[in-house]
């Protein structure tokens, strides 16, 4: 039989871990857009600007998947 208390506690690490792959992912994609001026004068701004979409859009995802796995906090 599974312990209720421990798939609690499973939950609200798996929510946390995902949560925090997302910000290090928007992190990383941070550090993409800082270097997308030189990427412009290279004539590339077409690849930065497609992994910064996908790195912001995996990242959010990330987020609000960890969230919704989380649940509510306690009280």
């Amino acid at each position: 039989m599974v312990d209720p208390e421990r798939t609690e506690q499973s939950k609200k690490e798996m929510g946390g871990s995902l949560m925090f792959i997302g910000l290090a992912t928007w992190v990383a994609d941070a550090l993409i857009a800082f270097f997308f001026p030189a990427a412009q004068r290279l004539g590339r701004q077409g690849t930065f600007l497609t992994v910064i979409v996908v790195l912001g859009a995996m990242s959010l995802t990330l987020m609000v998947t960890g969230y919704m796995v989380r649940g509510e906090p306690e009280e």
